[in-house]
């Protein structure tokens, strides 16, 4: 982990209110892995007092960059579109446990909802680039609100994309068109893939139900509101299976499904 100053090189609006932010910081690149995230102190003054996580969207190692993706849901988000290039951001990073690949994996599942894609595209990228088959289904409420369909695309993946109003894509929520996906390709789990997801909380339930029902492990990354990061304030805890809590920041933000007790996490989201 490192406490750094980040240099801001470029940062866009991609869609109405979900922003792009590319970050110089040699030592974060050097050490990220898909699934983990920084933790942002949003301007020099104490107001906000709290760092803000972000997921790592993308890593370039060679340029000593990585990429964030985010949605503007409160005041310290909307303070962060301020930021113009060659702005110095104050990061801790890369912090949490990401998601684990296999090595002889071959197949692989990419669900992401709405914002959830965040952690997902960098993942995708590795994937790849390990030879493993990729499918990735890509949801959102609306067409303009679908995120990185092009960039999963470009990296040769197989991708979906459903739209709640019917604008693009299937009609249905994305867990809707995983499902059917699933009835029409019964013998998926003779490939012996792997699923890797993010998004709402709603939508992680419903995964974790057919992945079971279809013999699929699947991993999950949550996100909790967090002041430290490093799992000290216990503020992040989720409930898992046996009764027990684990920290998002330190234990995760990748679990596996199965691990999570859903009914009893109601907040846990992405």
């Amino acid at each position: 982990m490192f406490l750094t100053e980040a240099t801001v090189i470029d940062h866009l609006e991609i869609a109405s209110g979900y922003y792009r932010m590319i970050l110089e910081t040699p030592k974060i690149s050097c050490q990220a892995y898909p699934g983990q995230f920084i933790h942002t102190r949003i301007s020099d003054q104490y107001d906000p007092l709290l760092r803000r996580p972000f997921s790592i969207h993308r890593i370039d190692r060679k340029r000593g960059r990585i990429e964030i993706l985010y949605r503007v849901v409160g005041k310290g988000t909307h303070l962060l579109t301020k930021a113009r290039p060659g702005y110095k951001l104050d990061v801790f990073g890369p912090l949490g446990n990401g998601f684990k690949v296999d090595r002889y994996l071959k197949t692989a599942i990419i669900i992401a909802g709405g914002i959830g894609v965040a952690p997902l595209l960098t993942l995708g990228e590795e994937l790849v680039k390990r030879g493993v088959s990729t499918r990735v289904f890509i949801g959102a409420k609306t067409r303009g609100l679908i995120l990185c369909e092009n960039e999963f695309k470009e990296l040769g993946c197989e991708v979906r994309v459903s739209t709640e109003d019917g604008s693009s894509g299937y009609f249905g929520t994305v867990t809707d068109m995983f499902r059917d996906f699933l009835l029409s390709n019964e013998d998926i789990s003779g490939s012996s893939p792997s699923l890797f997801a993010c998004g709402p909380y709603s939508m992680f339930r419903e995964v974790a139900l057919l992945t079971r029902r279809f013999n699929i492990y699947c991993q999950v990354s949550l996100e909790e509101r967090m002041a430290c990061g490093v799992g000290v304030c216990l503020g992040c805890a989720v409930r898992v299976k046996g009764g027990v809590y684990k920290r998002v920041c330190k234990d995760g933000p990748v679990f596996s499904a199965e691990e999570v007790a859903w009914n009893d996490n109601s907040q846990a989201y992405c």
